[in-house]
């Protein structure tokens, strides 16, 4: 039975009344759209977050690949200036990036120019065209490459390598 008194001369239903306001204040919440944006961005930012880390990712990737052409560079420049010595050249390699964990190696070898660039050979051998070989120092450089979160969808490498030739006669 529903709860009825008096009201100013008339009977007013209360449950009906109550459904009403309850019914009112249902409408009200589902045309409010105040809180839209903020569920909104709560959806979004899992998804932009990833994308800034991927973004991030790429970009110490290459940084780090840029560091480490430099630093096989400055060993090819150390070279060109005082000859070959090769801890002095790692040395080189080394000091010329901040980078944690390169490794430097330098070897020192004869070859014969060819289309291509040119072909490793013996150094007391004689060239196609009859001269003698060129003496060659091949510098690279390896570090690790800094992971924020793995990406193998990006396929970035573990290690980052640079090298480097110079010729010395």
């Amino acid at each position: 039975m529903a709860m009825q008194e008096l009201h100013l001369g008339r009977t007013v239903d209360k449950t009906a009344d109550a459904k009403r306001r309850t019914a009112a204040a249902i409408r009200h919440i589902l045309r409010d759209r105040s809180g839209t944006a903020a569920i909104e961005f709560g959806l979004a930012i899992p998804l932009l977050l990833i994308i800034l880390m991927g973004v991030a990712e790429l970009g110490f990737t290459m940084y780090g690949e840029m560091q480490v052409y430099n630093s096989v560079e400055a060993g090819a420049l150390y070279v060109a200036k005082n000859g070959y010595n090769h801890d002095r050249v790692a040395e080189a390699v080394v000091n010329a990036t901040g980078m944690q964990g390169v490794t430097a190696t330098s070897e020192q070898f004869c070859a014969c120019p060819n289309a291509s660039g040119f072909a490793e050979t013996a150094c007391n051998a004689t060239c196609s065209d009859g001269t003698p070989p060129g003496q060659y120092v091949r510098v690279q450089a390896t570090v690790p490459r800094w992971i924020i979160l793995p990406y193998p969808a990006l396929g970035l490498p573990d290690t980052l390598t640079a090298k480097s030739v110079i010729r010395l006669n």
